[in-house]
């Protein structure tokens, strides 16, 4: 199928825009920038990926998003909590319906550039605090963007089922140098190491076995789950 993936610049969407690759035509990789601490530093590495495969890269700015929503994980909220990325406080970093704003705007650019599909790598690792990732959600998504466009947009999910230990083996398996991805929701130089996001790669790598090739501006014990 023709297929619109998108590409936020992280370890997830980085392996699943090569995933994809494998078994569809990607006519685009999207970005949106919604006024998140990290957009600046995820953004050039989805459009670093997309040049590299020869895929069409757009960034989408939803900056009402950081004018009208409440989260710490936008340039107008509080500060990034640390911790473990389970934990209660990492509801602070949600940012309201996200997942449905930017499927909705890529659904609608999808059957604009005639594709069949449009894949985002929400997975199971997400489904703690991140209600719009979990497959409920997507299922009601599939079936609202199947049915309100003449082309019967699919929404792919390939990681859903999976954890970010098994996204981390697979990108491996294809190949990917994980040092061009971006995870941390502090948006600093080179990544925190301590805050949700940083927690949930670290601890990806060690599970997967795999050597992690991020610099840390710290690296202390990896909380434990709640």
């Amino acid at each position: 199928m023709k297929t619109v993936v998108l590409l936020s610049g992280g370890m997830d969407s980085v392996t699943a825009f090569y995933e994809v690759r494998r078994q569809h035509e990607v006519v685009a990789a999207l970005s949106f920038d919604y006024g998140s601490k990290h957009n600046a530093c995820e953004i050039p590495f989805a459009k670093l990926h997309a040049e590299r495969a020869g895929v069409p890269h757009r960034t989408i700015d939803l900056g009402f998003m950081n004018d009208c929503f409440a989260s710490d994980l936008l340039k107008s909220g509080g500060d990034i909590p640390d911790g473990h990325y389970a934990e209660e406080n990492m509801k602070r970093t949600v940012v309201p319906f996200r997942n449905g704003i930017m499927l909705a705007v890529a659904c609608g650019f999808a059957e604009s550039v005639e594709a069949d599909a449009l894949a985002i790598a929400a997975h199971s690792g997400d489904h703690a605090i991140y209600p719009d990732c979990r497959e409920p959600f997507m299922q009601g998504m599939a079936a609202a963007m199947e049915a309100g466009t003449y082309a019967r947009i699919q929404l792919l999910r390939p990681f859903i089922a999976m954890d970010k230990t098994a996204i981390a083996r697979r990108g491996v398996e294809l190949g990917i140098d994980f040092a061009e991805t971006w995870s941390c929701y502090k948006g600093g130089e080179i990544h925190c190491g301590t805050c949700g996001t940083c927690v949930e790669r670290r601890e990806a790598f060690l599970l997967a076995e795999l050597p992690d090739p991020t610099a840390y501006l710290a690296t202390p014990e990896i909380p434990e789950a709640p």
